[in-house]
């Protein structure tokens, strides 16, 4: 069952061929230095990238197969940037409907969840599944705690009230000068440094009992501290208050995560999204599983931490073997704003 996927929810623009969970193409055109200098992503900019490229990467991806190889063809449907998304779906069912191919619209947040089983063309890494698991997404949009019962089967128990962890630690790197993507930056500077907090800046929301985050507050906190320093003397210690707004959020994320396994007695993570690229934060969760006598998977593949049209086709691998198709085509919108 081989399917075509897309991908355009933000500032990637990726095709994927894949068969069951293995991917035997995938291609993604990056937007980053477009949006580089604006210091964040710039929906008119994403859109017209997205627009002057989908038929390249389409191409690109394909190129090693005929289109009679194709059975379906998948899209992300949301959540995302509606006029990146927007582009995704115009050029799915353009294909659909070119080629009379079922369509299959997908939950981007489903891809993160399913990232951590994604194989290479080979097959490889070979993990069984052994439901359930406790899944946290982590990216620029979203922080949520989602129960993965069963295949396509979720439920959501905690998420940001307001920012999510990503878009907090772009924008500490923002306000420190370090440009965009920031999370990269924090990561790096934060390795050059002994004492990994020593501002000790808030930890939101940890005497809540609930599994919802907030990371608006420590923003704002960081943003008064910056500004009272800088009335004082000028700026310095730029990797002490990297490292310390990162140890900040971090620490957050693995109480609230070690809160999320006493309530849940689920002991099995998965943990997908951009952030999780970052070392000090595997290396986090990977000691608090080991707490617990429990395992962590991260997505299987670097690259599938981030926006990426592999992850999408393999969800849709396993809707397609439920007949969860797009019953009218001309129907499909996008949904910024989708949930679980």
């Amino acid at each position: 069952m081989n399917i075509l996927a897309i991908d355009t929810s933000c500032d990637e623009t990726s095709v994927a061929i894949t068969d069951g969970r293995r991917v035997l193409s995938n291609v993604i055109y990056s937007q980053v230095l477009l949006h580089k200098k604006w210091g964040g992503v710039v929906p008119s900019i994403a859109k017209r990238a997205h627009e002057e490229k989908i038929d390249f990467v389409v191409e690109e991806a394909i190129k090693k197969f005929s289109i009679k190889e194709i059975d379906y063809i998948a899209v992300t449907q949301g959540p995302g940037l509606a006029v990146a998304l927007e582009v995704g779906i115009k050029k799915a069912k353009e294909l659909a409907a070119a080629y009379q191919k079922k369509l299959i619209a997908v939950n981007h947040l489903e891809g993160h969840i399913y990232s951590a089983f994604v194989q290479n063309s080979q097959g490889n890494p070979k993990r069984d599944f052994k439901f359930p698991y406790l899944a946290l997404i982590i990216s620029g949009g979203h922080t949520e705690f989602v129960i993965f019962r069963n295949h396509l089967e979720y439920e959501i128990i905690g998420q940001t009230l307001d920012d999510a962890a990503g878009e907090a630690l772009d924008k500490a790197a923002k306000l420190l000068g370090l440009g965009y993507p920031g999370g990269p930056v924090l990561e790096r500077l934060s390795k050059e440094v002994k004492n990994i907090d020593s501002h000790s800046f808030p930890r939101p929301m940890l005497k809540s009992k609930d599994l919802n985050f907030s990371f608006s507050g420590l923003k704002t906190s960081f943003y008064y501290f910056l500004k009272s320093q800088a009335a004082k003397t000028p700026l310095s210690g730029v990797k002490e208050l990297a490292s310390s707004f990162q140890e900040a959020v971090f620490d957050t994320l693995i109480k609230k995560t070690e809160m999320a396994i006493k309530q849940t007695g689920i002991n099995r993570l998965i943990i997908g999204g951009g952030v999780i690229a970052n070392s000090r934060l595997r290396n986090l969760m990977r000691s608090l599983v080991k707490k617990y006598q429990g395992k962590v998977l991260f997505p299987s593949y670097k690259y599938l931490a981030g926006d990426n049209a592999a992850m999408i086709g393999i969800v849709a691998g396993y809707k397609a073997d439920k007949k969860l198709f797009v019953e009218d085509i001309d129907k499909l919108d996008r949904t910024p704003r989708m949930s679980l």
